[in-house]
């Protein structure tokens, strides 16, 4: 029990999708012009996360591994439609103003990532309990986002008029447009910097303590912050087996070396 609880808190505080990873970044700046698109889209998403984990962890082991990124498209494209299809039935508006977001879920790093590090090298339930907290992450994280776009841009929060009704207000336009999306992520990132907090982008010993080592271009979409010490100690047992096998080595050559000495002495 205790690991399906901390799956799920993972991606709520240690691995936030969004405030640590700094994944997910299209969307979050898109469709976060206020509050309800952000509900709306980070539940979209963690209805799409939940199942396709769920089934790429049940079909993990049948899977070929040269064809499971297009089995993983597959899986989380046949999701994505069903979640666009109850969106425009019984949620028109806010199918309306996220618009091509929702399709463009089936490309989310967030999904393609926890599918190709987690779901496919563990159990499906684990794997839907990590779906869960990732998804409530990428949730907290945009509706947050959203909530100081709406409030500062337009006034309100969740639509409900609140600084409009001060007599001579007016609503910084600026931050419900694209610029606003870029310097409330900033700020925020900034202020994770400023008290320490978690952040891919905040490390006191610099891209050594980032797990893929800071090399972006040749991540395999698998090495995250959290794997740093499971990935250090396969190196470290690596080296070490080197080491003995090399140690091993020069015994033997020292040995055959005595006995040819011995065997030319007799």
């Amino acid at each position: 029990m205790k690991k399906y609880l901390s799956a799920l808190t993972n991606g709520l505080i240690k691995e936030n999708p969004t405030f640590v990873l700094m994944l997910g970044m299209c969307p979050t700046l898109a469709v976060t012009t206020s509050a309800i698109n952000g509900i709306g889209m980070g539940l979209s998403t963690t209805a799409v996360l939940m199942m396709s984990n769920l089934f790429i962890g049940l079909l993990r082991n049948i899977i070929p591994d040269k064809v499971r990124i297009p089995a993983f498209i597959v899986i989380i494209a046949s999701f994505v439609t069903v979640v666009d299809l109850l969106l425009q039935a019984f949620v028109p508006d806010v199918y309306e103003a996220l618009g091509i977001y929702i399709p463009l879920i089936v490309v989310n790093c967030i999904i393609f990532g926890r599918a190709e590090a987690f779901a496919s090298k563990n159990g499906p339930v684990i794997s839907f309990f990590d779906g869960i907290g990732m998804g409530l992450g990428f949730t907290g994280a945009i509706t947050i986002i959203g909530l100081v776009r709406e409030f500062l841009g337009a006034g309100t929060l969740f639509g409900v008029e609140v600084l409009t009704k001060i007599p001579g207000y007016t609503p910084a336009a600026i931050f419900i447009m694209a610029p606003g999306a870029f310097f409330v992520l900033a700020v925020l990132t900034a202020l994770q910097n400023k008290f320490k907090a978690p952040s891919a982008t905040n490390t006191e010993q610099g891209c050594d303590t980032i797990a893929c080592g800071g090399n972006c271009a040749k991540c395999a979409g698998s090495l995250f912050v959290s794997n740093k010490e499971i990935i250090e100690k396969a190196k470290a047992e690596q080296e070490a087996k080197k080491a003995a096998e090399k140690a091993a080595k020069a015994e033997a050559a020292k040995a055959a070396k005595a006995a040819s000495i011995k065997k030319t002495e007799e």
